[in-house]
């Protein structure tokens, strides 16, 4: 198979599809990789470092997208790239499609097939691909909820930690998933005071049981919510509905009960956001104000430290492209069942239930799709 892996667009997203030794392992299996000039500057990796691997260099991103039958890439096209789409074609990326109708519509009549790392299962109904991100997404967004809460970045100027004779702050976690988890677990190691919010219960029980008490548990509902938000110095927001839009659990209201200058981290704004007022930012443009309280909804939070990202992705992304490129997509779809809930669009169709009814549009049976076209 042709797989390509052109250079990502997004403002400041210094990611990159495939790391020079998983081109290697795809070469080996006798696979054509050609990755784009300057790709995997942003991550420390050199043009000459996916040579040495194997790789075929261009200088063209239209080249990429023209001659590959897969591509492989860290966040969705954006829409300069949809002209460079080829009909027919695999795209395996952060696809999202709940919030970008646009995007939707483009891979449906173009008829490419759209694979989304967030919504592949493993055979326990976790996310593979999307844990390693959301391990950085939740560890970051404590960093980056402690640096806007600085009084010379707009917040109110409390130290998370506190000093002798002066108490910590307060995080609430909206979540206790994965981003959730990792959110806790540094807040907690910096000596802040944690609430997290979850309507599940044994979740709860998890946190309590391993973090020895140092974490308050509490039933996500509408009272609990805006107790914890009243309390906080920091609002995390950790919710995720696989596929789907995040439920909008925090009001405008809400945010007038909030400590003045207090931060919001919306984790979930990839997803549309669990905050009424989010809104999607960039690194370059991360903040902006609302009702007294500063908001952080960069949809790209881990392509702040490609390095680490980079890796950790693609050590989860490569072996369902290695399945994917030997066995093509009926095959890897046959031989897993987890890897089938990845494919969000295929021949013109969707084929995701939680995009579809996110978007109202009509939803089709992959498998149904496939056995039809193989007829």
């Amino acid at each position: 198979m042709r797989i390509g892996v052109p250079r990502e667009i997004k403002d400041q997203e210094f990611r990159v599809g495939l790391h020079p030794a998983a081109v290697h392992v795809l070469r080996e299996a006798g696979h054509d990789v050609v990755v784009e000039c300057g790709a995997g500057v942003g991550s420390g990796i050199t043009d000459r470092d996916y040579s040495e691997a194997g790789a075929r260099l261009t200088g063209e991103a239209r080249a990429i997208y023209g001659e590959s039958e897969l591509v492989v890439k860290v966040k969705e096209p954006l829409p300069s790239e949809y002209d460079l789409l080829r009909p027919g074609q695999i795209v395996f990326t952060f696809l999202h499609l709940a919030p970008l109708p646009g995007l939707t519509d483009v891979l449906l009549e173009k008829h490419i097939t759209g694979i989304a790392y967030e919504t592949i299962e493993d055979r326990n109904g976790r996310l593979p691909l999307l844990t390693p991100m959301s391990e950085i997404a939740g560890r970051m967004a404590v960093m980056v909820g402690s640096f806007y809460l600085q009084r010379n970045f707009g917040g109110r100027g409390a130290l998370l930690s506190g000093v002798p004779g002066v108490p910590p702050g307060d995080v609430a976690i909206v979540g206790g998933g994965v981003v959730g988890w990792n959110a806790a677990k540094v807040a907690v190691g910096l000596g802040a005071r944690v609430a997290v919010l979850d309507t599940n219960l044994d979740r709860l029980r998890m946190f309590d049981d391993l973090f020895h008490g140092e974490v308050t548990t509490l039933a996500s509902n509408h009272h609990n919510l805006v107790a914890a938000m009243r309390r906080a110095d920091i609002v995390i927001g950790a919710v995720l509905i696989p596929g789907g839009s995040a439920p909008k659990l925090i009001t405008r209201q809400m945010l007038k009960g909030m400590k003045d200058r207090s931060v919001i981290v919306d984790v979930a704004v990839d997803q549309g956001g669990c905050v009424e007022t989010s809104r999607p930012t960039t690194h370059s443009d991360p903040v902006f104000e609302v009702e007294g309280v500063i908001h952080y909804c960069v949809a790209n939070m881990p392509g702040a430290v490609p390095r680490t990202a980079t890796f950790a992705l693609d050590n989860a992304t490569l072996p369902y492209i290695l399945t994917l490129a030997n066995r093509g997509l009926a095959g890897a779809v046959a031989a897993d069942l987890g890897f089938a809930k990845g494919v969000n669009t295929y021949a013109g169709a969707l084929t995701c239930r939680p995009v579809a009814e996110s978007q109202g549009k009509p939803y089709r049976e992959l498998g149904e799709l496939l056995f039809t076209s193989s007829r």
